[in-house]
């Protein structure tokens, strides 16, 4: 997806004939509100301003700690100048946990209502697609997630949502309500530490179950890796500990597969 050397000196060398800048231009992370029902979310609307080339759309839902400046910051990481990203908020409007126990009272309540999440997910991917006033190519969309975000972008894309893949970074993998054969939709790229002890015992079920709904599925393991691995900040050992390698490798695994899938 990156526009080659010739198109950016191209584009810099308008900018002077016009007597602009580059420089002018930043990482936008615009506040977008919505609501489910009676609830209210906000998250944020992520790309780079710098010109106005359609790009893909792509739903990102962050670690259990939800909206947060260090999601924000990944957020504008992924986006660069390849997507537009929706950082999607699914626990409410103000609702920001503060410690682990805050944030695993928020999704145990929602794994318990995998409805709720789906619709909340859902409704996030509406929001992104009809985004207004962002360089938007609403024909390809694909979403994302981190550990707890991981879960909620696989049940996107169990209820049938009309994306073209989907890709989780140390995300849960088991649910309450596998998918439906021809049900989902998306492409599936899902990317775990090999030493994480949250998601070892749910694989061979979620195998089983991705195949038994005939979806287009990948199951990507990283050595040496346990959760968390894709988050910077995450430090907390043995069980949720950063890793450059698995991080750095991921990333790259997941624009090829969004390259292929948006090619279309």
């Amino acid at each position: 997806m990156r526009r080659t050397i010739f198109g950016r000196t191209l584009f810099a060398l308008l900018l002077c004939a016009f007597g602009m800048s580059a420089a002018h231009a930043e990482m936008q992370a615009k506040p977008v509100e919505w609501k489910v029902g009676k609830d209210s979310f906000s998250g944020y609307l992520v790309y780079d301003d710098t010109n106005a080339i359609k790009r893909p759309g792509v739903l990102m839902v962050p670690d259990w700690y939800g909206v947060t400046d260090s999601a924000i910051a990944k957020a504008k990481h992924i986006a660069g100048d390849d997507y537009v990203v929706l950082l999607a908020d699914v626990y409410g409007k103000g609702v920001r946990p503060k410690t682990d126990e805050d944030a695993m009272g928020q999704v145990k309540k929602l794994r318990a209502d995998v409805a709720t999440l789906r619709a909340r997910t859902g409704k996030a991917l509406d929001v992104l697609r009809t985004a207004k006033d962002v360089p938007l190519d609403a024909k390809h969309i694909g979403a994302i997630g981190y550990c707890f975000g991981g879960s909620a972008a696989l049940e996107l894309a169990r209820s049938g949502a009309d994306v073209d893949a989907v890709a989780t970074f140390h995300g849960g993998l088991a649910t309450t309500t596998p998918a439906k054969p021809g049900t989902v939709k998306a492409s599936l790229l899902v990317l775990n530490g090999a030493d994480d002890q949250g998601t070892a015992g749910d694989i061979p079920g979620f195998e089983n179950e991705m195949n038994a709904a005939k979806v287009d599925w990948q199951f990507v393991n990283f050595s040496g890796a346990v959760h968390c691995f894709a988050l910077p900040d995450a430090n907390k050992p043995p069980g949720c500990v950063y890793n450059e390698l698995a991080a750095r490798r991921s990333e790259r695994m997941m624009r090829v597969f969004f390259a292929e899938k948006f090619a279309n």
